[in-house]
């Protein structure tokens, strides 16, 4: 007798799992959908900023614009107006408006390796805030068009290059003068024999032999000039020498003066009396006698002494004594 199959218990509530899990689902869909909204800024107050270019060549939505290499807005769309121009408008956030000021300046830049790139420059952070929904000009630098330039100017430094190092340059001509130069100052007169011919130059050192020689006897005659200074700066102003004997001699000549003067003075007494008294003309003739020859003795000491320091030292004028 064969048994009847047995069949699998079913598992309870089946129909309320299926459903929890697709409402599970579900929900972590639409969790995931709204935070890839939020993390590309579909819930952010942003700014609108449109910027005006001739050619957006690699730009795309949802490029990134960057200010001092962090990113400060979001490319949302981009059209060409009726010139023929490209409007990109840009989704900035409203915590990085504040890096956008009136004078900020808007690139494009396009290397040679990787994409391109818009970046903001704000020179004055105290200029006003940029406003929202305000239009400014994209400038475009391209490194592709600079290429054709820098070739040509390679070109030209080449073609240079090539014509500096042929043979007959200029350049080459040159060093070997230079080469020239310096075998001749590596021989016999050095530095002399490099410019100028050999002859010309034994001739500049036979020149300045001859200079030494010539500094040398003037080297003898001035210490010979320097002794005979010497001696005779002991004879003229040494002691008992000439200008000694002279000072001694003006101190006597001052005293004869002095005598002189003494005499002189009596002479106007004598004259003065002699004026009064008319009567007495002989007493005053025989005084006037005795004057005269003490004037006389005076005068011969001084003509002595004068003669002495002649003697001693001759000097450039003559020498009189006039009696009043």
């Amino acid at each position: 007798m064969e048994r009847a199959p047995v069949r699998a218990p079913l598992i309870k509530n089946l129909e309320f799992k299926v459903g929890l899990l697709l409402v599970l689902t579900l929900a972590l869909a639409a969790g995931f959908l709204v935070y890839a909204l939020y993390a590309r800024g579909a819930f952010e107050r942003t700014h609108k900023l449109t910027l005006v270019t001739e050619n957006a060549e690699g730009v795309e939505a949802g490029m990134t614009m960057t200010y001092a290499g962090f990113p400060v807005g979001r490319v949302k769309r981009m059209d060409l107006t009726e010139a023929g121009q490209v409007r990109i408008e840009m989704a900035v956030p409203v915590k990085d408006a504040k890096w956008l000021r009136e004078t900020s300046v808007f690139t494009l830049e396009k290397s040679l390796v990787g994409g391109a790139k818009i970046r903001a420059f704000s020179t004055d952070l105290k200029a006003p805030l940029l406003a929202d929904g305000a239009e400014r000009p994209l400038y475009t630098g391209d490194a592709a068009k600079e290429i054709p330039e820098i070739l040509a100017e390679v070109k030209a430094i080449l073609a240079n290059v090539n014509a500096m190092t042929k043979g007959d340059s200029s350049i080459n001509q040159s060093l070997a003068n230079v080469k020239t130069v310096t075998e001749r100052m590596a021989g016999k007169y050095g530095v002399l024999g490099g410019v100028m011919e050999a002859e010309n130059a034994a001739k500049v050192v036979q020149a300045i032999d001859h200079a030494n020689g010539l500094l040398t006897t003037l080297n003898g005659v001035s210490l010979k000039a320097d002794g005979m200074l010497g001696k005779a700066d002991q004879r003229v102003f040494g002691k008992d020498g000439v200008m000694d004997e002279a000072q001694k001699a003006v101190v006597q000549i001052n005293g004869i003066l002095g005598d002189v003067r003494v005499s002189l003075k009596k002479a106007d007494a004598i004259l003065a009396n002699g004026q009064a008294i008319t009567a007495d003309v002989k007493a005053a003739t025989v005084d006037m006698a005795a004057l005269r020859a003490e004037v006389d003795d005076s005068l011969a000491k001084v003509n002595g002494l004068i003669n002495e320091i002649n003697r001693k030292w001759p000097f450039a004028r003559d020498v009189e004594v006039k009696l009043p």
